[in-house]
Formats: structure tokens, sequence, C-alpha cells
């Protein structure tokens, strides 16, 4: 999502590429200090890599949002990153900020129906 090869990744972190390559297949298994390090190279909260897992499997690795300071905290969010990501690749102006609008505008009927 950032554009980042896996070359300076694994620059940022002292590894080579293939050994990013193998974090991310899944063939080596990544520690916590190693994710901690990612985390602090990618700047992201260690809860963006437990997104996905829901509250069950995210408790069963042992995180929880609670324990993690991030509940509640839309910034801290895979998702966000990815609107604001997919915003910005909008080039055209007057259609990004309807975009924008168009956000607004369904954020203020969210609140209205509840």
């Amino acid at each position: 999502m950032l554009g980042m090869s896996q070359e300076k990744l694994g620059d940022s972190l002292g590894l080579t590429f293939q050994q990013v390559q193998k974090y991310e297949r899944g063939t080596n298994r990544i520690g916590a200090s190693r994710l901690f390090d990612l985390c602090k190279v990618l700047d992201v909260p260690v809860g963006f890599f437990f997104d996905d897992m829901g509250g069950e499997g995210a408790r069963a690795v042992g995180f929880s949002e609670e324990r993690s300071g991030i509940q509640g905290d839309p910034m801290a969010r895979r998702e966000t990153l990815q609107l604001v990501r997919a915003y910005y690749r909008i080039t055209d102006p007057r259609v990004r900020r309807k975009v924008f609008d168009l956000a607004k505008t369904l954020a203020r009927a969210a609140d209205e129906s509840t």
C-alpha cells in the first residue's frame, strides 16, 4: 500500500529482499521484535496486522484492542489508511472534492439515522 519495494523494506530492517519475501509468503514466522521493527518502519500500530482477524482471531494470538489502546481509534485502522491512499490517487481535484462531499453527506445521514 505504501509503494515500498521489498528491497527498500529489507534495507530499512537490515534484511535482504529474499528474507522479506519469506515473511510475506509466510515461509518464515515473524517474531515480536521483528514485528515491532516492521511497525516502526511502516509507521503503523501493531494492530494493523490483526485487523482482518476479527475479535476471536485477534484474541487467539494474544492481541486485544482494549490492551493496545486503539479501540475506537479510526486512525489506527488499516481501512483508514487504504481509504486515504485511494482518495489521494484520484488526480482530478474536482472529483476528489465530490468524493469528500459524498463521504460527509453519508456520515451526516448515518448520524441522523441513529
